[in-house]
């Protein structure tokens, strides 16, 4: 037990400086007990010694006589803390201890022994293997001291090991140590064999994805391995860092977004992502073909222009205009009216002979009773010329004053207007002026004449635009 308590504070010294001159969270570190081996024999000749010295002999000379040369002490009599430091090495900080009771051939009395090194080796594992083989051979030189019954030296040591990794961070390390000895009188020069189990550890894993921050390209969000640790949220084998789309599993055409209609356009800039479009208007499809996307197109499967909102232009009236720039779709009319039908003379001598049997009380504007079926004759007539705007003219005799015929006669033109607009005639169709006497049509010098000349007459209202 005293021996392993001085064994253990040797190992923790050597772990302490480790840790002091290059302590990094994000690199691995190695934990490894085991059984050392001491063997004086195959380490060449000293002056004087022959081929059958006992003690000694030539250079791994019965390198592997384990019975004869050995010493081993049966019990954990080796630890080792190792530190990766980059670009295949690794220190290592050992503390071991035996018991010497052969050297060579010749047995001795039994004597303690210390040792506390320094190795740095380099290992062939990645050259051999790719990065993760099982398979991890090293070489290494480094240097300690070494007391044996209380005598210490100091050595330089070369070393060759080989790790077998049975797990990510457990492996078995087998390794042969030569130390020489820089004391010619009392420094004995060995080799030192040891096997042992080894556990890494360290790192720093922040998002716990078991891949390390120091290799892990998205250290604080959990991934995967074939990602160097970032996520793939929606399983699309695109990493969310390289995907437009992370929570919808998508293509890789479409940076990770997907294309759910299929027509080669992504839903992101798919305007009708569930219904196979065209890309020209943004993945929406066009039934008709007529450039304007179904769900814009009033009339879907008629083609059309997109002034009449994808609907084809009509002629309901059929009189050759189309309904857009007909101003009467619905009464067939001529061109040069735009649509709508022409008052020919023919209908306004019509309307005038209605007009000749309206009938006012005397010497007054208002309308009689008998006159109203006229009016409403009229006013169908003129409900078919639904562009045309009527001038109502009133007329009277030359008896009286002018200016009291020029009164009535107006009084009675507006008096026929306003009837025509009670019985459906928009205002804005008709327009009225009296005239007086100023206009015979038969002269005033016989009652014949004069009843002629009192009248209401209709005519177009040649000064408003159609």
């Amino acid at each position: 037990m005293k021996h392993l308590n001085s064994l253990l504070v040797a190992a923790i010294l050597f772990m302490g400086i480790g840790v002091a001159n290059a302590q990094d969270e994000n690199n691995p570190w190695a934990f490894e007990i085991g059984v050392n081996a001491v063997d004086v024999f195959p380490v060449g000749l000293e002056d004087g010694q022959t081929e059958n010295s006992p003690m000694r002999g030539e250079f791994f000379d019965e390198y592997f006589n384990v019975n004869d040369h050995w010493n081993i002490l049966p019990s954990v009599s080796k630890i080792a803390v190792s530190r990766y430091v980059g670009s295949g090495f690794t220190f290592t900080a050992v503390g071991s201890i035996n018991r010497i009771d052969k050297v060579g051939d010749v047995s001795v009395d039994d004597m303690s022994y210390y040792a506390a090194d320094g190795e740095i080796r380099y290992s062939f594992r990645d050259l051999i293997n790719g990065p993760g083989g099982w398979f991890d051979p090293s070489l290494g030189v480094g240097g300690g001291y070494t007391w044996v019954d209380d005598i210490g030296f100091g050595t330089a040591n070369g070393l060759a090991s080989i790790k077998i990794w049975f797990a990510e961070n457990v492996a078995l390390n087998l390794q042969s140590t030569y130390k020489h000895a820089f004391e010619d009188d009392y420094g004995v020069k060995h080799f030192q064999h040891s096997a042992g189990i080894l556990f890494k550890f360290g790192g720093k894993d922040t998002d716990g994805d078991g891949i390390y921050d120091q290799n892990d390209e998205c250290p604080e969000t959990p991934g995967l391995p074939e990602f160097n640790g970032c996520p793939d949220t929606d399983g699309d084998g695109i990493e969310d860092r390289n995907d437009a789309c992370p929570e919808t599993a998508g293509l890789a055409e479409f940076n990770g977004c997907p294309d759910t209609d299929g027509d080669g356009i992504p839903d992101p800039q798919d305007d009708c992502p569930t219904v196979a479009g065209l890309a020209a208007l943004n993945g929406c499809p066009d039934a008709d073909g007529d450039g304007i996307a179904d769900k814009d197109d009033e009339c879907p499967n008629e083609a059309g222009p997109a002034s009449n909102n994808g609907c084809p232009y009509e002629d309901r009236d059929g009189d050759g205009v189309l309904d857009k720039d007909d101003q009467c779709p619905d009464v067939a009319g001529t061109v040069a009216n735009n649509g709508c039908p022409e008052v020919t003379v023919e209908v306004i001598k019509e309307i005038n002979e209605y007009s000749k049997t309206i009938l006012f009380d005397y010497d007054k504007a208002t309308i009689r009773q008998e006159s109203y079926g006229a009016l409403q004759s009229i006013a169908d007539i003129m409900k078919e010329y639904p562009n045309t705007v009527f001038h109502i003219e009133g007329h009277t005799d030359s008896r009286g004053s002018d200016a009291y015929n020029m009164k009535l006669s107006k009084e009675r033109a507006a008096s026929v207007m306003d009837y025509l607009t009670t019985i459906g005639m928009p205002a804005n169709r008709l327009t009225s002026e009296g005239y007086g006497e100023e206009r015979p049509v038969a002269t005033n010098k016989t009652a014949a004449g004069r009843q002629q000349n009192r009248r209401v007459e209709i005519s177009l209202n040649k000064n408003r635009d159609k």
